[in-house]
């Protein structure tokens, strides 16, 4: 019977992949989430933010209070969990959009929202942001840098808590991202240029990953590689590398990702394959469409957290120094790929 149950758990892990996950269902319920900064908290919270407090900070590092300041008005009881076509999700969009346009990031469309057009319950959109490359021969290739910025909304209380906030499940990945906008349309030195995507609908099936992989598709897009964040909130337990690749074994990416960090960053995950979570996040559909490496980095390590779209999913249990660590590093690796000279990333 425990076996049956690890490997129902797993099959749920990070995303949906196929049918929205049911809201009640969680990895590791009885784990004890070490590392983790405070306790689950038993009572709904409610911290609104003001959509223009992020402010660009060229040449400065990436700063726990930066990420706080983030994390909290995206897990926000104003957001009421980022379901998918909700108005939270709609605040959150708006926040997104804000940040873009404060930080030179442009809007690949005519607007930031990219409406899905696989969704039918109601107006769901993705959030495409681009930095034009600088290069006049590598400004035609794109690395795509992405996350999943919806949650599951409102789901079954807990003392008299309803919301899921989805602070690790993925305000952490977003807010990654947003960083990661931030911090080069203020050097603008990227010689690829850069597709920011924030994907809503990932947890009814990856519908916004699997939109927008099939537009740019049918657009000819020049895709180099996709590169994902995904539970990134708190530290992995009792390893020797910050992060894992799903993935890891199809290409060279974790190398390439080392290499250009200058530090044993991104390592395996023996969960990651078994489980199969290369196909259960937005990295997939890109790797469907353009078979460019395509993968997702995480810290989640089945270990480390047990509030997955729990109602304690919330932005107090989240590490903020282990997120900025994680990001600033992240910074030289992602600025090593998209500059290098050749496409160094391969698909063994």
């Amino acid at each position: 019977m425990k076996y049956i149950i690890v490997v129902l758990i797993g099959l749920m892990v990070l995303s949906c992949g196929n049918a929205k996950i049911d809201q009640s269902t969680v990895l590791n319920p009885t784990n004890n989430p070490k590392g983790v900064q405070g306790s689950v908290s038993q009572g709904a919270e409610n911290v609104p933010t003001a959509v223009n407090t992020i402010q660009s900070k060229t040449g400065v590092a990436t700063s726990s209070d930066d990420i706080e300041k983030t994390m909290v008005f995206l897990t926000s009881d104003e957001l009421q969990g980022r379901d998918t076509g909700s108005e939270g999700i709609g605040k959150a969009a708006s926040f997104i959009e804000d940040v873009f346009e404060e930080n030179n990031v442009a809007p690949y469309y005519s607007t930031y929202k990219d409406t899905l057009s696989n969704y039918s319950d109601g107006i769901a959109y993705n959030i495409v942001g681009v930095v034009p490359g600088t290069d006049p021969a590598l400004k035609n290739e794109y690395v795509i840098i992405g996350a999943h910025y919806d949650h599951i909304g409102l789901i079954n209380a807990v003392a008299a808590d309803n919301i899921a906030n989805g602070a690790n499940d993925n305000a952490s990945g977003t807010t990654a991202v947003i960083e990661f906008a931030k911090y080069f349309g203020g050097i603008n030195n990227n010689k690829r240029s850069i597709l920011f995507a924030l994907f809503s609908a990932e947890e009814k099936g990856l519908l916004g990953s699997k939109h927008l992989a099939q537009k740019l598709k049918q657009e000819n897009l020049n895709v180099y590689v996709m590169l994902n964040f995904e539970m990134i909130g708190v530290p992995m337990l009792n390893k020797d590398h910050d992060l894992y690749l799903t993935g890891y074994e199809q290409s060279n990416l974790a190398e390439i990702s080392n290499v250009h960090a200058g530090k044993n960053f991104v390592g395996f995950l023996p969960k990651a394959k078994e489980f199969n979570l290369f196909r259960r996040s937005d990295n997939a559909p890109f790797h469907d469409e353009f078979n460019v490496p395509s993968q997702t980095y995480s810290s989640f390590d089945f270990t480390n957290f047990g509030e997955y779209h729990k109602v304690g999913d919330e932005a107090h249990l989240m590490d903020f120094e282990h997120m900025s660590s994680i990001i600033n590093d992240a910074k030289p690796m992602l600025e090593g790929i998209i500059n290098a000279p050749i496409k160094e990333v391969k698909y063994e």
